[in-house]
């Protein structure tokens, strides 16, 4: 007769706590285990945060003393790497779960830095339609940075609309009608 405590199945104390979890929080524990093995892997330190937010997984890697030398070199040129871990990352949620994922990865605050100079473009846009043009082309965006303008345009009370398709679409923001 086998041994119940040599099977992989988990133990009824472990359903209970994983049945506990919303599915946010779920996405963030799939998702933080993965990040988890990968830098284990690749012999980096990090602690790995998990948020729930706006209907959204957040999912925070930062070095444990400070030093983000090792995790930059996962965020890439312009966050390239970063935005392909993501896609990883989601990807490891959808195969555990079978729901796609929203959720938003971080690395050594890269996300916030972006956000701050994401806001100051938006900003330099409205200010450029208030000051007199009729509309701003912004660079193109990823959907997660164009949410980030759209919200900052409308707090201006203009308007914002995405144009253009896959990698080169973008935000133009006027005045509206």
């Amino acid at each position: 007769m086998d041994n119940p405590l040599d099977s992989e199945e988990q133990t009824p104390s472990e359903d209970a706590q994983d049945s506990t979890l919303s599915p946010l929080e779920e996405e963030g524990e799939i998702a933080a285990d993965y990040i988890e093995e990968l830098l284990d892997t690749a012999d980096i330190d990090g602690d790995i945060d998990i948020e729930v937010r706006d209907g959204r997984t957040y999912v925070s890697v930062v070095s444990e003393d400070g030093d983000d030398s090792e995790l930059r070199a996962l965020v890439g040129e312009d966050g390239e790497t970063l935005e392909a871990l993501q896609e990883l990352a989601r990807l490891s949620v959808l195969s555990s779960t079978q729901r796609r994922s929203r959720l938003i990865l971080d690395i050594a605050g890269h996300r916030d830095e972006r956000a701050t100079e994401l806001r100051e473009l938006a900003e330099d846009a409205v200010s450029r339609v208030q000051g007199g043009e009729s509309s701003v082309h912004l660079p193109p965006l990823s959907p997660y940075e164009r949410k980030l303008v759209h919200d900052v345009v409308a707090e201006a009370g203009l308007v914002s609309e995405s144009e253009g398709d896959g990698a080169g679409r973008h935000i133009v923001v006027s005045a509206g009608e």
